[in-house]
C-alpha cells in the first residue's frame, strides 16, 4: 500500500516550512487546468497575469493532496472521534489504532504529514500574496486572487490551530535562512486573530458566485461561513449569528435528498459552500491524484478493479446515534449486504461491516490504473453547517425562536416529506436545546472530519472520548511532530503530556 506522488511538486520540508519552487497542475475546472510547471524556477516566475493565475491554481491543486485528504487528515481529524475507527484488516496500518486510543507517538509520520500539508498550502498562498501585488494586471482580478489566497491560508491555519494549538505563524515566504526559517510557535489566540483578519479581508473582495468555468473557487459565502466556524470555536456567538445570517441571505439551499449531496452530479451544488476540487483526467493518472475516496472505499469488492482500501469506517456507536427512520443513516453508512442507490451490490462478507458512504463513488466509474474515485470532491463547508451554527449561536444568545427555526430547516430536509419521523424539536430550555443541536451536528456531519474537534470545543471531551483514553489537559490537541521539534533545535515546544 503506497500513496501516489505528485510528480509536479518539488519542495523542501524543514522546521515547519515548505519552500515550493514549482507550480502544480490542479483539477478539472478550467481555472485549474494549467500546464506542467515542474521545472519552472520561481526566480523567473511571477511576471505576468498568467503566472498569477497559475500560482492561485496551484493553491487549489495542493488542497487535494494525500496530506490534506487521505491518511494524515484521517488520523488527525477523524480517528479520535467516536464516529470512526481504523477499518481495513487488523494488521494493515495499525498505527491508526494509536490515534483512536490516544496512544500516538509524536514521531508518527502522519502527524508530520498533516502538519507539512497545511504549511505547504500556506506557503503557496504566501507566494501569491508576496508576488502578485507587483504584477501589472487587471486590478480587480488581482484583488480577487489575493482574497482567494487569504481564504486558503485561513482555512489551513484553522486546521492547524485546532489540531495543534500553538503553531508557527508564517505570513510571508522566507528570504533569509538564518532569520526566517525557524519561527517559534505563536499563541493560539494570535493564530486565530490572523485567521479572522484574513477572512474579513477575503469576504470584502470575493464574489458570491462565479461563471461556470470558475466554479469551485472560494466565494464570499465560503469566507463568511469559515469565519462563523472560527467564531464558534472562540465562542463569539454574536459574530457567529452575524456571519451566518449573512450567508443565509445569499441563496444557498438544501438538496431535498441528503444522500445525493455527496454524489458526483451535485458537486458544487446549491448546498455546497466550499469543496476541495478533485478530478479524473483521462490519460493522466499522475494528475488524477486524489486518494480521498480510494482509501475509504469498500475493501476487496468482487469484480471491481482493486476496490478500495477500507479505512476510516463508521462505528457501531455512530450507527446507533441516528433516530429511527432517519435517512441520513443510509446516506452516511454503507452497510455490507446492501445495494447502493446507484446499483452497486455490497457483498455480505468482508473485512468491515460498514464503510463511509459520503466518500463513495459508483464502481462503474472506476478506471484501471487510476485511483478509485479520484473524481470525488471533498465537501468541506455545507449550508446545513451554516444553519446549525446559526441555531447554536441563537440558543446561546437566548433567541430560542431563531434557534428552533434554523434547527428545523435541517431536520425538515432529513425528514424528506415523511411526517412520521424526526419530529420537530420544541423545547425552549436552553440546556436541552443545546443538547439537541449537538446531537443534530453529529448525525448531519458524521464522517466529514468534524466530530472530533466539535466535541472538544463543546467541552465534552472527557464525557464522550474518555472511554477511549482521552485525557483532559493533554488530548485537546495532538502532539507537535517530533521531527519538527528536533529540526528546530528546541525552538518549537512540544505540547504538554507528549
Amino acid at each position: 500500500m503506497k500513496k501516489n506522488k505528485n510528480i509536479y511538486t518539488k519542495a523542501v520540508l524543514g522546521l515547519g516550512l515548505i519552500v515550493a519552487i514549482a507550480v502544480i497542475p490542479a483539477c478539472k475546472k478550467s481555472f485549474l487546468n494549467v500546464p506542467e510547471q515542474g521545472k519552472q524556477n520561481s526566480a523567473v516566475f511571477w511576471k505576468t497575469a498568467e503566472d498569477a493565475g497559475k500560482g492561485v491554481s496551484a493553491i487549489y491543486g495542493n488542497l487535494r493532496s494525500w496530506e490534506n485528504t487521505a491518511f494524515p487528515a484521517i488520523a488527525i481529524e477523524s480517528m479520535g472521534s467516536d464516529d470512526a475507527e481504523k477499518g481495513s484488516t487488523p494488521s494493515d496500518a495499525s498505527f491508526f489504532n494509536d490515534f483512536d486510543q490516544f496512544n500516538v507517538d509524536p514521531a508518527q509520520g502522519n502527524i508530520g504529514g498533516f502538519w507539512s500539508g497545511q504549511y505547504r498550502n500556506i506557503n503557496y498562498a504566501n507566494q501569491v500574496l508576496d508576488n502578485v501585488p507587483a504584477i501589472v494586471m487587471d486590478e480587480a482580478l488581482k484583488a480577487r486572487y489575493l482574497a482567494e489566497a487569504k481564504f486558503v491560508r485561513a482555512f489551513s491555519y484553522f486546521r492547524l490551530v485546532r489540531a495543534f494549538g500553538n503553531v508557527p505563524l508564517r505570513l510571508t515566504t522566507p528570504k533569509d535562512a538564518n532569520v526566517d526559517y525557524n519561527l517559534p510557535q505563536a499563541p493560539a489566540a494570535q493564530v486565530y486573530a490572523q485567521i479572522e483578519k484574513d477572512l474579513t479581508e477575503a469576504a470584502e473582495i470575493l464574489p458570491q458566485t462565479y461563471p461556470a468555468a470558475d466554479k469551485g473557487r472560494a466565494t464570499k459565502g465560503a469566507a463568511l461561513t469559515l469565519h462563523a466556524k472560527v467564531a464558534m470555536y472562540l465562542k463569539k456567538w454574536s459574530d457567529v449569528a452575524t456571519y451566518t445570517n449573512q450567508v443565509m441571505g445569499m441563496g444557498y439551499s438544501l438538496l431535498p435528498d441528503y444522500e445525493k449531496v455527496f454524489r458526483l452530479e451535485n458537486e458544487n451544488g446549491p448546498e455546497s459552500i466550499f469543496e476541495i476540487q478533485c478530478v479524473l483526467l483521462p490519460g493522466n493518472p499522475d494528475a488524477s491524484n486524489s486518494q480521498y475516496s480510494q482509501v475509504q472505499g469498500v475493501r476487496g469488492t468482487s469484480g471491481v478493479d482493486g476496490g478500495g482500501w477500507g479505512f476510516n469506517v463508521p462505528t457501531a456507536d455512530l450507527a446507533a446515534a441516528f433516530e429511527p427512520g432517519d435517512p441520513r443513516r443510509s446516506g452516511t453508512i454503507l452497510f455490507r449486504g446492501t445495494t447502493t442507490p446507484e446499483g452497486d451490490v455490497i457483498p455480505k462478507v468482508g473485512d468491515n461491516p460498514m464503510y463511509n458512504m459520503k466518500s463513495y463513488v459508483p464502481f462503474k466509474l472506476y478506471i484501471s490504473n487510476f485511483n478509485e474515485g479520484a473524481q470525488q470532491n471533498v465537501r468541506m463547508l455545507r449550508y446545513s453547517d451554516v444553519l446549525l451554527m446559526n441555531a447554536e449561536a441563537a440558543n446561546e444568545l437566548g433567541n430560542t425562536g431563531q434557534a428552533l427555526s434554523s434547527l428545523e430547516q435541517v431536520r425538515r430536509r432529513a425528514r424528506q416529506g415523511n411526517p412520521d419521523i424526526l419530529p420537530a424539536v420544541t423545547t425552549t430550555d436552553q440546556t436541552a436545546l443545546r443538547a439537541a443541536i449537538y446531537k443534530e451536528r453529529r448525525v448531519e456531519f458524521a464522517m466529514e472530519f468534524d466530530r472530533y474537534f466539535d466535541v472538544i470545543r463543546q467541552g465534552r471531551g472527557t464525557a464522550v472520548f474518555g472511554p477511549k483514553g482521552w485525557k483532559a489537559g493533554k488530548n485537546e490537541v495532538w502532539p507537535i511532530p517530533q521531527t519538527e521539534v528536533d529540526l528546530s533545535g528546541g525552538v518549537l515546544i512540544q505540547n504538554p503530556g507528549y
